[in-house]
């Protein structure tokens, strides 16, 4: 991921407090753990509500962010806008659109969210699920290499994934979970429903809950025992057959 430049900063607690009051866009807020006090506690509890990520660090990162006086916060404004799960599935389902949702677990490098986001849009998904607790910061790299698809794709943040699965199933959306062990190939999964499928990473894959609460779990058949595929690639295989399957 590109280093904090490629973000616009906001520096101390006023300007942070002030931001989230109004509802600006925020990708991250840098903490330092000792960090105490009336505004402290405002933002993080604004930060909350609005499902930003909030990470505590240690003064050294806060003054590799900047050289200014901090007073112990910075945060990034996002290039994008983001909204509420169950607002961008009430606006997708009021648009009389079938939901496709991508559900991303624990995917952190910003080329393969843009290159996921990329496929999303082509293959016809609505929107991209991102848990505030494990996900990439968007930046002007990820931007780029999604082609400006993430642009145009509804950008959901969820407190994490358990929260996100609840709201997909009060919605009556079946989730779909993937996995090289998966019990069935994916052309054999039912798209035609409104789905959400989950993406995990590629070295842990996809998350304890996915794999207990997932109404299926869905594998891309190999020619060989090489089962490495880029999980971006994997993602596009997968929104492939969704879309093969709604248009036909």
């Amino acid at each position: 991921m590109k280093s904090a430049r490629s973000l616009p900063i906001l520096i101390g607690r006023k300007p942070v407090l002030e931001a989230l009051q109004q509802g600006a866009a925020i990708e991250k807020i840098f903490l330092l753990r000792s960090a105490a006090g009336e505004e402290i506690s405002a933002i993080k509890k604004l930060a909350k509500e609005q499902n930003v990520p909030l990470s505590q660090v240690p003064v050294e990162k806060l003054n590799n962010l900047s050289r200014a006086q901090h007073q112990g916060i910075v945060a990034w404004t996002s290039l994008l806008q983001y909204v509420d799960l169950q607002n961008a599935i009430s606006h997708v389902v009021e648009q009389g659109q079938n939901p496709l949702f991508l559900l991303l677990d624990g995917i952190t490098d910003v080329r393969n969210v843009g290159a996921i986001a990329r496929s999303a849009l082509c293959c016809g998904a609505q929107g991209i699920i991102l848990p505030t607790s494990s996900s990439a910061s968007l930046t002007e790299e990820a931007i780029k290499t999604s082609a400006g698809a993430l642009r145009k794709i509804l950008l959901c943040r969820t407190p994490s994934v358990p929260q996100a699965l609840d709201v997909l199933r009060l919605n009556g959306i079946q989730v779909l979970g993937t996995q090289m062990k998966g019990s069935i190939p994916v052309f054999e999964a039912d798209f035609s429903a409104p789905s959400c499928i989950v993406m995990g990473a590629e070295d842990t894959g996809i998350s304890k809950d996915v794999l207990r609460r997932a109404d299926v779990l869905i594998r891309i058949p190999m020619s060989s025992d090489f089962d490495s595929l880029n999980v971006s690639v994997a993602a596009g295989m997968v929104l492939y057959e969704a879309m093969r399957q709604r248009l036909s």
